[in-house]
């Protein structure tokens, strides 16, 4: 046979595929599986954006858009950012990318030679650690726990920074965990990395889905060093992860060479999804994105409020996205184990901590609050039961 990329062998499956797998054959067999382990909102994509996607379909807007993407979504993006946070971000700094992974295999592309060193929390999003070993460039993950918010700050980027260390990247909200980076703190984080004459990454992909407070964007610091990269995503609060549209905020003096690279790499964004996403700038769309906003808070309340009854602990609450990463310590000492058990023993789908990274990982699991009220209630109490015997 002939020989591989030497890369594959640091390149994992997530276990959760393991259990999704299994989740498929029980179903096959009659069962019913409560899934709690997508990181995918239940909400499909709103009425008003897929018939804006038709319509460009039935007028025969289906050729490529250029590699930077359609203008008019580029001024809709800059829009939503004076409209929604009062930050102004030039259109001409924003790029359309297939998916937010669009975006993140530019910038390792753009940012890393070989050896590179680039600080990651662990836990954290673990394709991360991919991409950056597909350019070659070393994840540096940091562990952290509730006493950060599972998040970098100022004082761990100083201490772990090294001679080989070119950037930070960090999630605002995170995956898995939910937390929040304080503006404050991001700006202290972004003044290390400025001093060192680094990059920030930052992966705004859940920020618009905040509980306690209005959603705020790292974009509203100033960036005299121009080195921020900002990247978001249509899937998580546009509802539109199958369409598959993301985009990328860069400094202006390297959006030239990140339209090089997006040529050679993918050419252009999916253009029925652009035409379509649009229309998700709509206000009639941007209600229905709060409406169900609200309904995700309600749903992360009632899951803070019942999971610790059964002995499964929050360590910290989530201020974003659409999950919980909980600690079942107490419970047992093989989270992935766990999992297997809940999915069999009472049809209920979680995601092991062993798939974000390292740290701590057998007494975490991560639960997503993407099923309504009904199923989450249901969830409770097959647990519950589970548990009890």
């Amino acid at each position: 046979m002939r020989k591989l990329a030497d890369r594959l062998a640091s390149i994992t499956s997530f276990h959760v595929m393991v259990l999704m797998e299994q989740a498929q054959q029980l179903e096959m067999q009659g069962r019913d599986i409560i899934h709690l382990e997508v990181g995918e909102p239940d909400f499909p994509t709103p009425e008003n954006v897929v018939t804006a996607g038709v319509r460009a379909m039935e007028a025969g807007k289906t050729r490529y858009t250029t590699a930077l993407g359609l203008p008019a979504l580029r001024e809709a993006i800059a829009g939503f950012y004076q409209n929604r946070f009062g930050v102004a971000v030039p259109a001409s700094r924003i790029l359309i990318t297939p998916g937010a992974s669009g975006a993140l295999g530019l910038l390792n592309t753009l940012l890393f030679n070989p050896g590179d060193g680039v600080l990651l929390t662990d836990p954290g999003y673990p394709c991360n650690d991919n991409f950056l070993r597909q350019v070659g460039a070393l994840p540096q993950r940091i562990p952290v726990g509730a006493e950060t918010g599972y998040q970098l700050s100022a004082p761990l980027v100083r201490e772990h920074w090294r001679d080989h260390t070119r950037a930070a990247w960090l999630a605002s909200p995170s995956n898995p965990t939910g937390t929040l980076i304080p503006m404050a703190e991001m700006s202290a984080i972004k003044q290390e990395v400025d001093a060192r004459e680094g990059a920030l990454l930052v992966d705004e992909i859940y920020h618009n889905l905040v509980y306690d407070s209005e959603p705020e964007t790292v974009l509203s610091l100033p960036d005299e060093q121009d080195s921020l990269f900002v990247i978001n995503s249509f899937s998580k609060y546009f509802n539109m992860t199958g369409w598959r549209l993301g985009w990328l905020v860069a400094p202006q003096q390297h959006v030239s060479d990140l339209e090089k690279l997006a040529q050679n790499y993918y050419l252009a964004a999916p253009t029925i999804a652009q035409h379509a996403a649009l229309e998700a700038f709509s206000p009639e769309s941007i209600a229905l994105y709060e409406e169900r906003r609200g309904i995700m808070g309600r749903r992360r309340d009632f899951l803070l409020e019942r999971l610790p009854r059964l002995g499964i602990s929050i360590p910290c609450v989530p201020q974003g996205a659409f999950y919980l990463y909980c600690d079942v310590s107490a419970i047992t000492d093989d989270s992935f184990a766990f999992c297997q058990q809940l999915l069999n023993g009472c049809g209920v789908a979680v995601t092991p901590g062993i798939d974000f990274g390292e740290h701590q990982a057998k007494r975490y699991i991560r639960i997503a609050y993407s099923a309504n009220m009904e199923r989450l209630q249901e969830a409770i109490d097959r647990i519950g039961q589970f548990i009890g015997r």
